[in-house]
């Protein structure tokens, strides 16, 4: 018995190692598993359900064979893949999940995110994250040609790298009273998310009783999975 968490894959047609790695664990490990949850971040940036990528089409296969050999796939959106829509879920198998989702793993209630949420110190992250969930936006930009669209993300992904060179890494990590908000929002004690790369399993205190933060990390050099089974956490 064990349930899969995975995030941050950043997969790109211009690193085909990393889809690889990916097509890998999806046709070996990840098939017999409970569930799979990838908590954000599949793919460097998407473009829009209707502009097809190499290794998307990769990874969408492998998925719905994964999902018809018996394992749910659930899927929640990151900072750069948060306009993956219907369209591509169902062609790869996987539920769409909201960006604050409890699950039930073995009689625990765990809360899971992307992560970005949290890191509220970071200001102009956030009022980008805030112009970039919004619908209109969205809509807007879907009216552009895909090379339109590729031009923005390119821009955004530069200035993303720019931003996080000239920041302190502090204020780019998680918010400590925001980490509590959110246990405290959901009456959980666990917490599993992604995002600030930084793989780690944190032990404090929320809702008056011991609670435990389990950040996954990335896959720019290795594939960082979470092994949930009843009463184990293995982070790797």
């Amino acid at each position: 018995m064990t349930t899969l968490f995975i995030s941050d894959l950043h997969l790109d047609d211009r690193r085909p190692e990393t889809t690889r790695l990916m097509l890998q664990f999806l046709r070996t490990e990840a098939v017999g598993a409970d569930a799979l949850y990838i908590l954000g971040d599949l793919f460097e940036f998407w473009l829009g359900d209707d502009v097809p990528t190499q290794c998307g089409s990769q990874v969408a296969n492998a998925l719905s064979s994964l999902a018809d050999s018996g394992t749910p796939c659930y899927f929640m959106h990151g900072n750069r893949d948060f306009l993956l829509r219907e369209a591509y879920a169902q062609h790869a198998g996987v539920m769409l999940i909201p960006e604050e989702y409890v699950v039930d793993l073995y009689g625990e209630q765990v809360l899971l995110l992307h992560g970005d949420s949290l890191c509220t110190d970071d200001i102009p992250y956030q009022q980008f994250r805030t112009l970039v969930r919004n619908p209109e936006w969205q809509q807007e930009f879907l009216l552009k040609t895909p090379q339109q669209r590729l031009q923005v993300a390119l821009q955004a992904r530069d200035a993303s790298a720019e931003h996080k060179d000239n920041t302190d890494m502090g204020i780019m990590d998680v918010n400590a009273d925001e980490v509590i908000a959110a246990f405290e929002r959901h009456g959980v004690q666990k917490m599993i998310h992604g995002h600030t790369h930084r793989p780690a399993t944190h032990d404090l205190n929320a809702n008056g009783k011991p609670a435990q933060r389990i950040v996954l990390g990335d896959w720019y050099t290795q594939s960082s999975i979470l092994r949930a089974s009843p009463g184990s956490f293995d982070l790797s």
